[in-house]
């Protein structure tokens, strides 16, 4: 019976799950692993980062673009600590995404050694699962009930609480394998029960004009050219929620955009009022989605699929949930339209026409802006550039401040699928840069933009020098205008303009990133924001562009409470 340790086999587990990146940061309490790494021949890339949750985030991003589990790492104590978020991220997110962090040795437990800490209840709450490992042979079993919960179900993060001394002690090694299946995300999905799907499909062809609102679901799951199909049949608008976005080609004829209080406008939140039925797919139907769940109204018949039994009838009394995968429930829910079509209402309304109007209405107003030549420069020009000048299969990631609403509500990839990743769950600043330098690892051969407001940038300037080392193709756009804009725009639209601790001095970001070592632009001249953009594009590494952009409290952000 053949012998290895605790470290060894929980590198051969990752690697038996498929596993070929790991980002983290290095620690005593994680030395053994380390050590494992270095010697055994296992094919993984280790990337290391200058911040846990910067790793946190580029795994969370690596996911969302390759379908499959992230892994971070990081050692006990403060590197647990900042672990944390990126797993609460990605756990609200639907996101598959392993934590591991080392711990002190068992036999120290209670002792008072540096950097204890109650690892397992800190993470509890906050993860799909988690669990702390006290003996060596606990560790194969540990990682498959990690993996299995991570894909399987509700996709969503684990942690995993590897002591110092664990790692160095022995297993089995036969019991060292893995479920393959659980390598990637969904697993083993469930199609939503027939005699539900049947009773949506009766309501979905007798509707007038049904409206169709996804969420992240759609994307993860892979549905989205069952979606297509399902609008084109009932000829039915399409709104998507901001991690919805990619549920439908931005430019499709069906898609009325993103809709709720950040990405939304009147024109697209007028999809939803004229709807007599909206369905709902692979979203929770929140308070942003919704407008705190003005649109659709409390009267507007509601149908419901999403793969978690606790979403549906959660925030609207719902007339038919349809409780499994969006993949599966919509494929079998096309299959039961197709012999209902003929029955639609000799009155049924455009959904072509709704949408036109309001794409017209909205993209209207946007280019008036994204056309101004006004210093300091719009949020609208930068994203009207990169809408003309990026290459089909690029990759926007947005941090949540000032980037987000322009980049959710105007951003227009011309294909289905992850072009566009913001952290909407929690919003925490600091992700742009990172989760971007993991979709790029994930997806090496995209164009890759980070587009991240200044605030942000001070989070996570230190991931520059991973940029720079790794030689990441990464371009990073900075919206300077030295302030918390979001804040401050709140401040101004519901507290009388009284302005409080949300301003701060201006950097200059592109001397910082020379200073890493990476190629950067600074642009103040509207004319000027094309030619640069082309330049970063068409440079062979890794660029940062500092633009310096209009505060937020006085630009029209597409943002309902702003908006009036």
């Amino acid at each position: 019976m053949s012998k290895i340790t605790g470290a060894e086999a929980f590198v051969r587990m990752l690697q038996l799950n498929g596993v070929k990146h790991i980002f983290g940061l290095c620690g005593d309490t994680s030395l053994p692993f380390y050590d494992a790494l270095a010697r055994l021949d296992h094919g993984m890339d280790h990337i290391l980062t200058r911040d846990e949750r910067s790793a946190g985030y580029m795994a969370d991003a690596y996911a969302r673009v390759t379908g499959k589990v992230g892994v971070c790492e990081g050692p006990s104590g403060g590197g647990a600590t900042y672990l944390l978020p990126a797993l609460v991220e990605a756990n609200e997110s639907s996101v598959a995404v392993l934590g591991i962090t080392s711990d002190v040795s068992v036999t120290s437990r209670g002792k008072y050694p540096l950097t204890e800490l109650d690892q397992q209840g800190l993470y509890a709450p906050l993860t799909k699962w988690n669990t702390t490992i006290d003996l060596a042979s606990q560790i194969p079993g540990a990682v498959r009930n990690a993996f299995r919960a991570m894909t399987t179900g509700k996709p969503g993060s684990a942690h995993i609480c590897l002591p110092y001394d664990v790692q160095k002690h022995e297993l089995d090694a036969d019991d060292v394998w893995a479920q393959p299946e659980h390598a990637t995300f969904p697993a083993m999905r469930a199609c939503a029960a027939q005699q539900d799907i049947e009773r949506a499909a009766e309501k979905l062809a007798a509707a007038r004009l049904p409206v169709i609102i996804c969420g992240g679901g759609i994307v993860l799951s892979g549905a989205t050219g069952e979606l297509e199909k399902l609008a084109a049949s009932l000829n039915a608008p399409v709104c998507t929620t901001v991690s919805g976005k990619g549920a439908l080609a931005d430019t499709h004829p069906l898609n009325g955009g993103v809709v709720g209080s950040n990405g939304g406008v009147p024109a697209t939140r007028e999809i939803v009022k004229q709807a007599d039925l909206v369905l709902f797919i692979g979203c929770r139907a929140g308070s942003t989605t919704t407008e705190h769940w003005k649109y659709p109204g409390r009267n507007t018949p509601i149908l419901h699929i999403d793969n978690d039994p606790m979403v549906v009838g959660a925030n609207y009394r719902t007339e038919v949930g349809m409780v499994g995968d969006a993949l599966l429930t919509l494929r079998a829910l096309n299959l039961a339209l197709e012999e209902r079509l003929t029955a639609r209402p000799a009155d049924a309304i455009d959904g072509h026409a709704v949408v036109a109007k309001a794409r017209e209405e909205k993209f209207g107003a946007f280019q008036l802006l994204a056309q101004s030549l006004d210093t300091p420069i719009k949020p609208e020009r930068v994203v009207d550039a990169l809408n003309r000048l990026l290459p089909r299969e690029a990759i926007v990631v947005a941090d949540p401040g000032t980037p987000c609403p322009y980049f959710s509500a105007y951003f227009n990839a011309p294909q289905a699928g992850r072009h566009f990743i913001t952290n909407r769950a929690h919003g925490a600043l600091g992700f742009a840069m990172a989760a971007g330098l993991g979709a790029q690892v994930g997806r090496p051969n995209a164009t890759v933009v980070a587009a991240m407001g200044d605030g942000s940038f001070g989070f996570t300037c230190g991931e520059l020098e991973t940029v720079a080392r790794r030689k990441i193709p990464l371009k990073m756009i900075v919206f300077s205008n030295s302030v918390y804009g979001w804040i401050k725009a709140s401040q101004k639209a519901g507290y009388d303009e009284r302005y409080f601790s949300v301003d701060f001095s201006r950097t200059d970001h592109a001397r910082v990133a020379e200073a890493f070592g990476i190629k950067a632009f600074r642009v103040q001249d509207p004319a000027r924001l094309d030619e640069t953009i082309k330049a970063a594009l068409a440079f062979d590494g890794p660029v940062l562009i500092d633009v310096i952009t209009q505060q937020l409290q006085d630009a029209a952000a597409p943002v309902s409470q702003w908006m009036g």
